[in-house]
């Protein structure tokens, strides 16, 4: 429940503190004196936007703070969930900087709006005027008959469901472009693939292949200076190895000299068996060396397929070639396993199709058990409120589409007169009628919702005399159950409060002001005499003011 608000430096207040109690509050004050802005400073830090419009002095920040008791409403799961300290006394703060900028607080940890606004959903429901248009809202009416059916576990893993149910769609959405765009490319991607597929390439291929091309075109040369290099290195009289073995044996025989003379002939030794080594790999590759006509054809004809298939694929190496390869591939794969793919995607909605039909199922049967007795409970309410003729035919109904709670569709209709034709609520209701249905309907969810605290902004509107005496009967057994808070200007509702709050301005130094008050017994005397009678309050007001009052 609501213990206490706070405000400072919002629209009319500078700073205003009250405590609030449990039961039935009472919220009075003349037209224009501020009862919008404890709405609109209570909504505003429990999520609503706001910018630096809303400040009073714009040189300051503007601080709404609101203090709730939530110890008995299962709200430490919701609290894990979003990552923050439960307290019992739990404590929300606004502020607005004179920038225009926001922060929000609960318990001092830091939080967005959306989590403030899931926050408020659990523990404030403040119904203004403009609320009352939602009687017609399907979901509102859904989520009336859904309090009665307990049906907001099953709901909740419907949505969660749903949730699953409609990003497979997507994914299958998804799968079925791809396919069809991949299938208009499949026959020319197939082409290219089998095409460099059959070509065989290897990643260092095409370096090899040059070089190979480069010695068949060059044989001639290459077998040439073959053989001077042998003819250089092993001719009998002149050649190199001869006469390094004529050097090896002038040095061999000295090296027994001296240390010096070994070593050089050690090294002369070590050169002639590494040039003898050479030796026998020029002969081996004189011998190698054989031009083949046929075979400089394959290389090139190799090369210019490398390089015809690499201009063809705007690329420069074999090693893009066999990326491409590689996409190619999948882009088939693509085509031929994805019709399997797209089936095990469709089988695995339908697997889950079924599971939110047996949910919606459960939803559903839920919901048309209960309403025999969700007509009976409003026309009895209503019957009370002077409304006795008033008649409600509401009828769910399956169909094969998935709403955002279900899958009914729901005809919510009502009769206001006597053996009148059942019509749409906003069609056939009067405002003030619409206020008392709304009433009933409130008092219903406060029956089976575990709501705190409900706040009821002049939901008395065009309804006087007895019927305000019954609304306010309904809200006083709707307050043992939860914190009521009712703004009105009706004596009849004004008397029933447990506590009494005046909202009213005064003048401050030239400068118009917001107060609230809470009014002592005597105080609220006058209060409900003046809205008897106005300001000019007689003896016949008073006496009227207390009888309410006792």
């Amino acid at each position: 429940m609501l213990s206490s608000l706070s405000i400072q430096n919002y629209a009319l207040i500078d700073e205003l503190s009250i405590d609030f109690s449990s039961g039935l509050s009472i919220i009075t004050g003349e037209t224009g004196a501020g009862k919008s802005i404890l709405l609109g400073a209570l909504g505003l830090v429990l999520g609503n936007r706001a910018d630096s419009t809303t400040l009073k002095d714009m040189s300051k920040k503007c601080i709404v703070e609101t203090q709730l008791l939530i110890k008995d409403y299962g709200l430490k799961t919701f609290f894990e969930e979003v990552d923050l300290d439960y307290e019992d006394h739990t404590i929300i703060r606004r502020e607005i900087l004179p920038s225009g900028k926001s922060r929000a607080f609960v318990n001092d940890t830091p939080v967005t709006l959306s989590v403030l606004s899931e926050l408020r959903s659990k523990l404030i429901d403040i119904h203004s005027q403009h609320q009352t248009l939602q009687l017609s809202d399907n979901d509102f009416q859904l989520e009336v008959i859904d309090a009665l059916a307990k049906n907001q576990t099953r709901v909740h893993q419907y949505k969660i469901e749903l949730k699953k149910y409609n990003t497979l769609q997507s994914e299958l959405s998804s799968l079925v472009n791809k396919q069809r765009e991949a299938n208009q490319q499949y026959d020319y991607n197939l082409h290219l693939y089998e095409e460099l597929n059959a070509a065989n390439i290897e990643a260092d291929e095409q370096e090899a292949l040059e070089e190979k091309l480069d010695k068949v075109n060059n044989v001639e040369e290459i077998k040439a200076s073959l053989a001077e290099a042998l003819q250089i290195t092993s001719n009998e009289d002149i050649g190199v190895q001869n006469l390094l073995y004529i050097l090896e044996q002038k040095l061999t025989k000295i090296a027994g000299y001296s240390k010096e003379y070994r070593e050089l002939s050690d090294r002369i030794s070590s050169v002639k068996i590494e040039l003898d080594d050479i030796v026998s790999e020029l002969e081996h590759a004189n011998e190698a060396v054989d031009f083949d006509p046929y075979e400089a054809e394959q290389l090139n004809d190799r090369l210019q397929l490398l390089y015809s298939l690499q201009k063809k694929h705007y690329v420069n190496s074999n090693i893009e070639l066999i990326r491409i390869l590689e996409e190619l591939s999948e882009k088939v794969a693509q085509v031929e396993g994805g019709e399997e793919i797209i089936l095990a995607k469709e089988q695995e909605i339908q697997k889950i199709q079924q599971h939110i039909d047996r949910i919606a199922k459960e939803i559903s049967d839920a919901r048309k058990k209960e309403l025999p007795k969700l007509i009976s409970t409003l026309e009895s309410l209503l019957g009370d409120l002077g409304m006795q003729h008033a008649r409600f035919s509401i009828e769910v109904e399956m169909s094969n589409e998935y709403f955002a709670n279900g899958k009914d569709r729901l005809s919510f209709l009502f009769s206001a007169n006597k053996g009148g034709s059942f019509g749409a609520l906003k069609k056939v209701a009067s405002g003030g009628e619409l206020s008392r249905i709304m009433l009933a309907i409130k008092k219903v969810l406060s029956e089976h919702t575990k709501l705190p605290t409900i706040i009821f902004d002049e939901i008395d509107t065009g309804v006087s005399g007895e019927i305000s005496n019954k609304m306010a009967h309904i809200m006083q057994q709707m307050s043992r159950q939860m914190q009521v808070i009712t703004i009105t200007h009706l004596p009849q509702i004004a008397a029933k409060g447990s506590q009494h709050y005046k909202v009213f301005k005064e003048e401050v130094n030239g400068t118009t002001t917001t107060r609230l008050k809470q009014l002592s017994s005597d105080e609220r005397i006058v209060e409900i005499a003046e809205m008897l009678s106005g300001k000019n309050i007689s003896d016949s007001a008073i006496t009227h003011a207390k009888e309410l009052l006792n």
